[in-house]
């Protein structure tokens, strides 16, 4: 008999027990919920949050090694520090294009290049691809992210590798292209057009970012989806990455997981939060500067050496991402093995999902 009681007060106990696991389960649900329906009180025009999104998904796509392997490449030998014009640059050219094409990435035909004159006789080649914001319902604005590829060359007989300056940026760029191009192959569907343009000419004057302006001008930038030109007034924004590999020019605090983002202030105001949402929300944590090491003089003047420049002279909202310059800059020894390629990860998710909420 007291074993029945036993039993029975066992069994009262465990139902007790499963019930109480249940109630808790769905409490957790509940609140799991609830938590995503505060999260996502914003929405895109295709019914989609900007703020969930499988970012996994993205994220793998992003590791170390990968991206030493690539500026390791860029920065090396065949690449001969990728003067325009030269065997070397012709070298990255391909390298890119095998890139956006694995990726997925469409071309305005026929191909990825385009020709740049950049003076004294000397030829060079932009590389443009597109990820469509969709395929079945097209968009007519988009914004260009781009990223000079090319670099000194070889100077007295010695090879300049450019890898921060500015392999780090082209490997960033690829990337970028593929993340977003994955996310469009799983579904994902974007307000705007994204042009990936790869520079060159850079250090010629900028001679392949006007030249891109010069296609705008002319009517001969077409979107690779319908046909239609991409005109000034369809261009949201240009975002330029340039040297962003190094943690060797941190900022005042000391921290060496930091990016400068220059041109925030020119975003409309209810942009102008969102790179420091993405940081605290994707956990990327990194310390932002929106001048160059506190100063306006040196900011304004950093805001418009890069490719950059041509848009904001054309009233173009425009941002430059970087991580500022080094010792190592235009010298031989500027490898590979100078760059910290575990903030470089956390700077490229970081811009990515910050695209995202600008799309």
């Amino acid at each position: 008999m007291p074993r029945r009681n036993s039993i029975n007060a066992e069994g009262k106990y465990n139902n007790y027990q499963a019930l109480t696991d249940r109630m808790i389960k769905k409490i957790i649900i509940s609140a799991t919920a609830a938590i995503v329906l505060a999260i996502s009180w914003q929405t895109t025009a295709a019914g989609q949050s900007p703020w969930i999104s499988n970012d996994t998904l993205a994220h793998n796509l992003v590791w170390e090694d990968r991206l030493y392997r690539q500026v390791e490449f860029l920065s090396g030998s065949l690449c001969e520090g990728r003067a325009t014009g030269s065997a070397g640059g012709c070298e990255a050219a391909f390298w890119i294009i095998r890139n956006f094409r694995k990726s997925g990435l469409l071309d305005s035909g026929p191909g990825y290049a385009r020709h740049i004159y950049a003076g004294d006789g000397i030829v060079g080649h932009n590389i443009i691809g597109m990820v469509p914001g969709s395929k079945k319902e097209p968009r007519d604005s988009y914004i260009i992210i781009g990223a000079h590829y090319d670099h000194l060359g070889i100077l007295g007989g010695k090879v300049y590798p450019g890898a921060d300056s500015n392999a780090s940026g082209t490997v960033a760029l690829t990337t970028l292209a593929g993340m977003f191009a994955t996310m469009k192959t799983l579904g994902k569907s974007y307000g705007k057009n994204l042009i990936f343009v790869a520079f060159d000419g850079q250090c010629m004057n900028l001679s392949g970012s006007y030249a891109l302006w010069r296609m705008v001008e002319n009517g001969d930038l077409k979107d690779p989806l319908t046909g239609e030109t991409v005109t000034k007034d369809k261009i949201s924004l240009m975002v330029n990455i340039d040297q962003i590999g190094c943690s060797l020019s941190p900022l005042k605090s000391g921290r060496k997981d930091y990016l400068i983002m220059l041109g925030n202030d020119r975003l409309e105001k209810e942009d102008r939060d969102k790179i420091t949402q993405c940081n605290l929300f994707y956990g990327t944590d990194l310390e932002i500067s929106h001048s160059y090491y506190g100063s306006k003089d040196f900011t304004r003047i950093f805001y418009t050496l890069s490719d950059q420049r041509v848009f904001i002279e054309n009233g173009v909202p425009a941002v430059l991402f970087t991580s500022g310059i080094t010792m190592n800059n235009n010298k031989t020894y500027d490898s590979a093995d100078t760059l910290d390629y575990n903030v470089l990860r956390k700077r490229i998710i970081l811009i990515f999902h910050w695209i995202e909420k600008m799309l």
